[in-house]
């Protein structure tokens, strides 16, 4: 197989990302300058750039797209991050999942341990924190960290996504190690691929190639989302979603959301009570008995494609009060009181341009004693959330600006001025 022939074989998975990606791989006209050579990791999502579907702001995801015959694979290798989660999840075309490989699922290399399985694995050095994984075309054995890359019958192409969610070191997205190292094994070829040296950011793309793949993207997003949280579901109520297939769904969290829209001198106020959670952030390791999910967050999002996120407050940045619960006050800065009480969580509401906003809570990975009340059950036993969650179900409700400064959050809760 020639070089070229196998830089083609391997961009060729870019192509199916559908979004600006495009602008950069499409196929050369015979005139143009040779193509680039293939890079690894090329696309980042972290709620600035790729801003789509939805994404949580204390995470990092990144994209390697692929096309793959059947006897073909892809070898990574890497080390355990220093971050409260991290694994590997291949999509199809379909933006759907096909196989995931969570971070405790992860065999270590020999000699190596794994510090989201091992408790005293947290602090070794990243030397003793190796692993291996390998992308196959056809079922996988995850005994053997593989991961299985297409979908039987679909289009041989699909996408990798390695995310990472609160590295230790907030100034490290991938958590203080590099990016798996990625090596294609391709028609017979073995072929070493380098990280790419930044991420493709769409914004530097124009013209029509690259308005074209904006659109065809939006479309593609639009299908998924519009439908996932319904539409017919009272304002400021959390409901489950019909469905988050088609927005690069991560199978270990769970999301309830609520719809809301602005009006100048309302703000919108959220409580419920707060699961525990391993703060690694504050040296806590993953493994830490006692914690009752691996993280949660609430995220503000405009409800309009690409389906960016506004916002998000993790669970380590959000605010307690003395029984144990959040009580967010989600507003643009205009509607906020100047004066805000103690216990309350300041979320941005973003643009109010953007009609319709929507709040969403994320669960991940609930333990067993947490989870009867968690979203998971909820969803799984196709049960009412605010029925099943108990006081852990987020109770939201309008309240106008004046409310809030003279009587506290508690008053908007005795009447809603929606």
């Amino acid at each position: 197989m020639s070089s070229r022939s196998l830089t083609r074989r391997i961009l060729s998975g870019s192509a199916v990302l559908c979004a600006t990606l495009a602008a950069v791989t499409a196929p050369a006209p015979a005139s143009a300058a040779p193509e680039p050579a293939p890079c690894a990791w090329r696309f980042l999502s972290d709620g600035e750039v790729l801003n789509v579907a939805f994404p949580d702001t204390n995470a990092a995801y990144w994209v390697l797209p692929y096309a793959l015959g059947p006897s073909d694979t892809i070898e990574l290798s890497g080390t355990f991050p220093s971050a409260r989660y991290f694994s590997l999840n291949t999509y199809g075309t379909d933006l759907d999942t096909i196989d995931t490989l969570r971070d405790d699922e992860i065999a270590p290399d020999a000699g190596s341990s794994n510090p989201f399985d091992v408790q005293v694995a947290r602090s070794a050095p990243p030397q003793a924190r190796q692993w291996h994984a390998t992308l196959v075309a056809g079922a996988a054995d995850p005994t053997r960290n593989q991961i299985q890359a297409l979908r039987p019958g679909a289009a041989p192409v699909g996408f990798l996504i390695v995310r990472v969610y609160v590295p230790d070191d907030p100034a490290s997205l991938s958590g203080g190690v590099p990016l798996p190292d990625v090596r294609y094994r391709i028609g017979g070829a073995t072929v070493p691929v380098q990280p790419c040296g930044q991420p493709f950011d769409p914004s530097g793309y124009t013209g029509p190639v690259a308005d074209a793949a904006r659109t065809g993207f939006d479309r593609a997003i639009e299908s998924a989302a519009s439908g996932a949280f319904p539409g017919n579901a009272p304002e400021a109520t959390f409901v489950n979603p019909a469905s988050t297939s088609g927005l690069f769904p991560n199978g270990d969290n769970k999301y309830i959301g609520a719809q809301f829209t602005h009006q100048p001198g309302r703000v919108v106020v959220v409580r419920g009570r707060a699961p525990t959670f391993p703060d690694t952030r504050g040296g806590t390791a993953v493994t830490e008995p006692g914690r009752q999910v691996r993280y949660w967050s609430m995220c503000q999002n405009d409800l309009i494609s690409p389906y960016p996120v506004v916002a998000c407050a993790a669970d380590f940045q959000t605010t307690l009060d003395a029984d144990g619960f959040y009580n967010y006050v989600v507003a643009p800065p205009e509607d906020l009181p100047s004066v805000l009480e103690p216990g309350v969580t300041v979320v941005p509401w973003g643009s109010t341009d953007v009609p319709t906003k929507l709040l969403f809570l994320r669960n991940m990975l609930p333990d067993d004693t947490f989870y009867p009340q968690s979203i998971q059950a909820s969803q799984a036993d196709d049960a009412d959330p605010a029925t099943s969650m108990g006081a852990y179900y987020p109770t939201a409700a309008y309240c106008a600006t004046s409310v809030l400064a003279a009587d506290g959050y508690l008053a908007c809760f005795e009447g809603d001025d929606s």
